[in-house]
């Protein structure tokens, strides 16, 4: 998402390259590139002439900082100019003074309101919450059906009373059974309707007026572009809503839709869908897509990510590791496994601030790397995995081993070497025997991943990235180690 935006305001900070300091004239070339980024990526025009010209207004009034060249002053200035137009912070969900809290869903047909639903039970229930999902969409065929399905997937139960019931009804029953059962969170799926059916509109009206929601939220497709901001705003308009999820954001490179929800309709999105999983639902933060826009990366996610997948105990045990020398290829097995689970490695890496600019090439070849690992290690005895100095030793042994994954010994060779230096550098690392490179959470390293290298350019060497040229050659400061937290 956001690659063709992100890719043309590269554009505009090149127009200021070279000079000493922002001026009325040397700003207009950077301004119109970023007019032309904007509008590229669908956002709605109104919003685009008043960024545009709230931009100018700060760059030309920005007081001159020591050091600070007149490009990383106008990305600084356009980073701020975007988190003020998506909303500047979080806007949580609403949480009732007494249980439940009701949340109503609704939207467009095709949006995914249903699996919305069901991904924000899941999000919920991870915090702890009980969540009780009530289906009153007796429209669509196999509607119901589909909210059973999904909620034994997450574990989180359905009410429903079949497809000849009336919804209103559906939904006050609903709502009682949650409080009778004591639940925290009761979330309705309402059937799609169209801004026009004013049948359909009049219905939802009801639901609402009789189930008294503390939230109502708006599924909204983000591929709709800026025309998911005028459906925002015409819905608040008939129904009053206190919010918009967006799903699908992965599959828009353009991202209008992001940068134009609040500000057309005045109403926060509350919620991103950046995947067909259930688990895709990410709590939306204007300042970190702020961040991935401007290939900055995004570090609290990452760290968020990785937490959902790590248990202490095994990070404890995986420092200890690594200031031992001891991380062998089983831990590595396990680091790749949580790669996976977070996420596809390109959506895992563009959160690394620098990794931004890899091409979907190096990505590819970076997936292809980690599948040519896996299955070379996969090749090892017991023993030769706990013990990777048995194949440093042996020849006959690394043929074994790339006989029985399909590769070259050459290959395998290659593996074990960089994986002995990566263990070297860790060790180095874990205590302070040089500067440590971006951590990101139980991450141990990656061998084998030839092709993609450090993007932060100049210093220490990624174990296993390298070839990857990007990103700056400016020095890094030293920050605190977080426990538990490896680096790549």
């Amino acid at each position: 998402m956001f690659d063709a935006l992100a890719e043309r305001l590269e554009d505009a900070w090149k127009k200021l390259r070279g000079q000493d300091k922002i001026s009325q004239s040397n700003i207009q070339d950077a301004l119109k590139e970023v007019r032309r980024a904007l509008l590229s990526a669908d956002v709605n025009l109104q919003v685009v002439k008043t960024f545009i010209a709230d931009v100018e207004q700060k760059a030309l009034g920005a007081e001159v900082i020591s050091g600070v060249n007149p490009g990383q002053q106008f990305i600084k200035i356009v980073y701020d100019e975007l988190v003020k137009v998506m909303g500047e912070s979080n806007v949580p969900l609403a949480k009732a003074d007494e249980p439940p809290t009701v949340i109503l869903m609704a939207g467009l047909q095709g949006t995914g309101k249903t699996t919305a639903t069901a991904k924000l039970a899941l999000y919920l229930r991870k915090q702890k919450r009980s969540c009780l999902m009530v289906a009153t969409d007796v429209y669509r065929p196999a509607a119901i059906d589909q909210l059973i399905t999904l909620g034994k997937q997450i574990d989180v139960p359905v009410f429903e009373m079949g497809a000849d019931a009336d919804p209103v009804e559906i939904a006050r029953q609903g709502v009682a059974n949650a409080k009778e059962k004591g639940l925290d969170t009761v979330i309705i799926d309402t059937a799609g309707r169209l801004q026009i059916n004013e049948e359909m509109m009049g219905e939802l009206a009801r639901i609402k007026k009789v189930v008294q929601p503390h939230d109502t939220l708006l599924v909204v497709d983000a591929m709709t572009g800026q025309e998911a901001a005028n459906l925002t705003r015409t819905f608040h308009e008939q129904i009053g809503i206190t919010g918009a999820i967006l799903t699908k954001l992965d599959g828009d490179s353009r991202g209008g839709a992001a940068l134009s929800v609040r500000q057309v309709s005045g109403q926060p999105i509350k919620f991103v869908g950046l995947g067909e999983k259930v688990e895709a639902l990410e709590p939306f933060y204007p300042d970190r897509l702020a961040s991935r826009i401007l290939n900055m990366g995004d570090i609290l996610t990452l760290v968020e990510k990785a937490q959902e997948e790590l248990d202490l105990a095994d990070v404890e045990k995986m420092q200890s590791k690594m200031m031992e020398a001891k991380f062998d290829f089983n831990d590595f097995l396990k680091q790749m496994r949580l790669l996976k689970n977070m996420g596809s490695l390109g959506g895992v890496l563009k959160l690394i601030p620098g990794m931004g600019k890899l091409s979907s090439a190096d990505l590819e070849k970076g997936e292809t790397q980690l599948k040519r690992t896996e299955a070379m290690i996969n090749s090892m005895t017991k023993e030769e995995r706990t013990n990777p100095q048995l194949l440093a030793q042996s020849p006959s042994r690394r043929r074994r081993v790339a006989r029985g994954s399909g590769y070259e010994e050459n290959d395998v060779t290659k593996l074990v070497k960089d994986f002995t230096k990566m263990r070297s550098l860790m060790q180095q690392m874990s205590r302070g025997g040089m500067p440590s490179m971006p951590a990101m959470p139980g991450m141990g390293g990656m061998p084998g991943m030839g092709g993609m290298g450090n993007p932060f350019g100049g210093g220490a060497q990624m174990p296993g990235f390298r070839g990857y040229q990007g990103g700056s050659k400016k020095k890094k400061k030293k920050g605190k180690k977080k426990k538990g937290f490896g680096s790549v």
